[in-house]
């Protein structure tokens, strides 16, 4: 199976605008004096498009993709899900995160957290089945559904939290390091599935280090010094260590996983 076999979100029209932020400012306290994280950022995301942010570790990309979520509130301007203000509440249909801290739980296996959002929202128990075995095969991680999370290495975890936040088709997703914990063989699953679900309505948002998920950004922002400006924009394939972009769409053989003990 490829990523563009599964079932994918059909989200809003390509150009629409689906994440807005406008004036965004975050300042926290410290012994040494109040620091200034966010200071007054714009930013859009449209359908159909996936944008990185690139940033030296501190300069608060978490903290934006946590604003944008929804889960830290700004201390100033405003954030935009289809036109409609975000709340801590929002619904995983409109605003899915994959955070760097997991959250998964650990009393459900992998593949009952993958399901999670779409059980609390009564989708019927064989939707649920099908979408969650799409995606837990197109990360390689099928044959772990039933294993609970310390069963299961990080890089493993991270693609479990993944399957979580595509399974409800949200209109916007965001990432933070995707990539982090995973090596050459599982990475371009990963890249396959937010390209795909880019391609097929989402605005994916994902902050990375990672050169590979930026080469298959449409474009790609630098945030520094608590504001966010572009880097370059992307029209046509782009060759990363060899592969062009549009090969990424294809998930590769499936890779031997490491399991803990």
């Amino acid at each position: 199976m490829t990523a563009t076999d599964t079932d994918l979100t059909t989200g809003g029209a390509a150009g629409e605008r689906a994440l807005e932020a406008a004036g965004l400012r975050r300042r926290f306290a410290h012994p040494g004096g109040d620091v200034d994280v966010l200071r007054g950022i714009d930013l859009t995301v449209t359908a159909g498009e996936l944008v990185t942010i690139a940033g030296r570790s501190g300069s608060g990309k978490s903290t934006l993709l946590a604003v944008l979520s929804g889960f830290d509130t700004a201390d100033a301007g405003s954030v935009r899900i289809a036109g409609e203000p975000i709340t801590a509440d929002v619904p995983w249909q409109r605003c899915a995160l994959l955070p760097q801290a997991l959250g998964l739980v650990q009393e459900l296996t992998a593949g009952e957290n993958a399901a999670l959002p779409l059980r609390l929202t009564g989708v019927p128990a064989a939707d649920v089945a099908a979408r969650t075995a799409e995606l837990l095969e197109a990360l390689h991680i099928d044959g772990l559904a039933d294993r609970y999370p310390p069963e299961l290495s990080f890089g493993q975890q991270q693609r479990v939290a993944l399957a979580r936040a595509l399974a409800p088709r949200p209109t916007v997703l965001i990432a933070d390091e995707p990539t982090a914990h995973l090596d050459a063989g599982t990475t371009p699953a990963v890249l396959s599935l937010l390209r795909a679900h880019a391609d097929h309505g989402s605005a994916v948002l994902v902050a990375t280090h990672d050169d590979t998920v930026h080469a298959i950004a449409d474009r790609r922002l630098d945030l520094a010094h608590g504001t966010v400006a572009p880097t370059s924009g992307d029209s046509g394939d782009t060759v990363v260590g060899g592969l062009a972009r549009s090969t990424w769409l294809d998930i590769p053989p499936r890779p031997e996983e490491r399991h803990r003990p």
